[in-house]
């Protein structure tokens, strides 16, 4: 498979956004992993999700449209589509996700397990899913970054409340 990727100044710090060619397939947290493929500033499927993630980061874009092609085992496909549909400014617990997918209460686990395996952070917004007691919990681009997601779609600079 042929990738090619490009970086975006962000308020959460660097981030570098991947494709296949025809769908992002990751957005990554600086520090990177060594990048494969070729950079490609000028790839129409790079360029756009950069004009939506710097829209989203100017409060303007609530909601992403871009192509996606998270990799990952069936399961987490299925989590990664139910995070897309929490809303914008909205929080919701791992166990509400699993309910939401019809599986046990002891599911919890397996979806924060899933949603910290998120190849496409922001976009698919597991920024968004808290602790059931509203707390802040795990977060591959770490916690800060993850209350300053919120705040942002909160509108606020002020610490999220939760």
């Amino acid at each position: 498979m042929n990738t090619t990727w490009s970086d975006l100044d962000s308020p959460i710090g660097p981030l570098r956004v991947h494709t296949d060619g025809t769908a992002i397939t990751a957005v990554e947290f600086h520090p990177f992993r060594e990048a494969t493929g070729e950079m490609d500033d000028a790839h129409p499927v790079l360029v756009e999700a950069k004009r939506q993630l710097q829209s989203y980061f100017d409060g303007e874009l609530r909601d992403f449209d871009l192509p996606l092609a998270p990799t990952g085992t069936e399961f987490r496909r299925r989590v990664w589509a139910a995070l897309v549909e929490i809303p914008y400014g909205a929080t919701t617990s791992y166990g509400v996700v699993a309910r939401a997918l019809g599986l046990a209460p002891g599911a919890s686990r397996a979806v924060g397990t899933a949603n910290g395996a998120n190849p496409i952070p922001i976009v698919v917004p597991c920024h968004r899913v808290v602790g059931a007691d509203g707390s802040l919990t795990g977060y591959a681009g770490g916690l800060e970054r993850k209350r300053l997601l919120l705040d942002l779609e909160r509108g606020s600079t002020e610490p999220a409340l939760f």
